[in-house]
């Protein structure tokens, strides 16, 4: 598939191709290939470079620091960010809470929050999924008890990503037991993330990286002046939040640059194989992801231009694209065969330490590949987003 762009999306492209011509550090473009969780130091160094010109939130509207671009002009700046291979800017502020902040949040919040959101001074998690609330996250039973000017905050968060880094949470609670979640039980509340009465614990995962953590509240004394919009509604702010997380979360321009290296990695590896690997084969792969991948690009721009906010069709976004890289990740470790078993320390793979030589794509690919298994869960499970459509587009 040919996308056609115009002439001056074409020369919109070229000036950003030109102005990220050897602005990310080599050392960072490397780590972003393999895979390697971001360090807190990558994470505020690109922020701090992309806010100085201007795009760490270029999706923003320009009132409140964003660039004012159209949605495909900031699909192409994406797509050319992914080509060099930046890190992707930690989301939870500049993805996720910084746009409900400015969408419903207070005069006084948007000038106390949104500016240290672009900057990068201030590093944000997602206090979402608990131990027996992750997909279904209306049983959540973390509990916000007001008490004068103040919410009493106790329960517990899982899977809560970068919490580690954080110096805020967005958390979502029930602040009415009486109610359902949908009916007014629920509320959005930020706090800082070094109360006494929080405790981070970190969860090692599968790939043997920490990026994950369990966080857990103690009487966690929480200002009324931080509830998002009002409370009760945090079931409406709560799908407002998941519906653009599903839409970030297709990953398309950071797929596309994947797909780039995949295709390298096939044909290094296809000749140096000596016929130990079916060429038929992996071709018939690689063709099989690139079409899914054209379709994928396709239904997200119909997504993003036409701004439908459809929660089914946000849902299929996240099944294609999370099995999509699941894919590619699978035919990569395959391509790579018994290197694979090899493990390689994830702080070896930040120092760029290793005493071996191997092609670079080698080091830390089997460990994303086992990361990645985590895509068709996180964000609302696969199955819960199947159920979605069922519900939302054929009303069963």
């Amino acid at each position: 598939m040919n996308l056609q762009f115009s002439d001056e999306d074409e020369r919109f492209r070229h000036s950003i191709r030109d102005a990220l011509k050897d602005l990310v550090p080599p050392d960072m473009a490397r780590r972003t290939r393999q895979g390697v969780h971001p360090t807190k130091a990558d994470l505020k160094a690109w922020n701090r470079i992309m806010y100085e010109r201007g795009w760490a939130a270029a999706h923003w509207p320009k009132e409140y620091g964003g660039t004012g671009w159209s949605p495909l002009h900031v699909h192409i700046f994406e797509e050319e960010l992914a080509a060099v291979d930046a890190p992707f800017l930690s989301y939870f502020g500049l993805r996720l809470v910084g746009p409900l902040i400015f969408t419903f949040g207070t005069e006084k919040q948007k000038k106390q929050y949104i500016p240290d959101i672009l900057t990068g001074d201030t590093f944000w998690c997602q206090g979402f999924s608990e131990p027996s609330s992750g997909s279904d996250l209306a049983s959540l039973r973390t509990t916000a008890v007001r008490e004068g000017d103040e919410y009493v905050l106790n329960g517990q968060k899982i899977w809560t990503t970068e919490a580690h880094y954080a110096d805020k949470m967005f958390c979502l609670a029930r602040t009415n037991t009486e109610v359902p979640p949908q009916k007014g039980g629920l509320s959005f509340l930020m706090l800082p993330m070094d109360d006494p009465g929080i405790q981070v614990r970190p969860i090692i995962t599968i790939d043997e990286g920490h990026s994950v953590n369990e966080v857990f509240f103690e009487n966690v004394r929480v200002p009324v002046t931080n509830i998002i919009g009002e409370e009760g509604r945090g079931w409406d702010y709560a799908k407002f939040l998941l519906g653009n997380e599903r839409v970030t979360n297709a990953h398309v321009p950071r797929a596309k640059r994947d797909l780039v290296l995949l295709k390298q990695m096939a044909e290094t590896e296809l000749r140096n194989a000596n016929g130990t690997l079916d060429e038929d084969d992996v071709r018939r792969r690689i063709a099989k992801i690139e079409i899914d991948l054209d379709g994928l690009e396709w239904a997200v721009l119909r997504e993003v231009i036409g701004g439908s906010r459809s929660p089914a069709i946000a849902s299929a976004l996240k099944i294609v694209a999370s099995e999509l890289q699941q894919h590619m990740a699978e035919l990569a470790v395959d391509l790579i065969g018994a290197r694979g078993r090899v493990y390689y320390d994830e702080a070896d793979l930040e120092r760029n330490d290793l005493a071996a030589s191997p092609p670079e794509y080698v080091p830390g690919l089997a460990a994303r590949q086992l990361f990645l298994r985590a895509t068709t869960i996180y964000a609302g499970s696969n199955e819960i987003q199947r159920g979605i459509i069922a519900k939302q587009q054929f009303g069963l």
